[in-house]
């Protein structure tokens, strides 16, 4: 268990996903006046709740 190696193959492109997700949801939120629900919740939605937080923020947040 403890000696087994890390299978960045599998890894890496989700951390990249990960990564562009979380930066276009944060510069939409700048972008935004108006959020469904508090702004700054939003912020820490999209930040701390991993790949799902910039879905949420996507599907739920945005106001049109």
């Amino acid at each position: 268990m403890f000696g087994e190696t890390i299978n960045w193959a599998i890894i890496a492109p989700l951390l990249v996903v990960q990564i562009i997700l979380t930066l276009i949801a944060l510069i939409d939120w700048i972008k935004q006046e108006n959020t469904r629900g508090p702004k700054m919740l939003w912020l820490f939605i999209i930040l701390f709740i991993s790949m799902l937080g910039p879905v949420l923020y996507f599907v739920l947040g945005k106001k049109e």
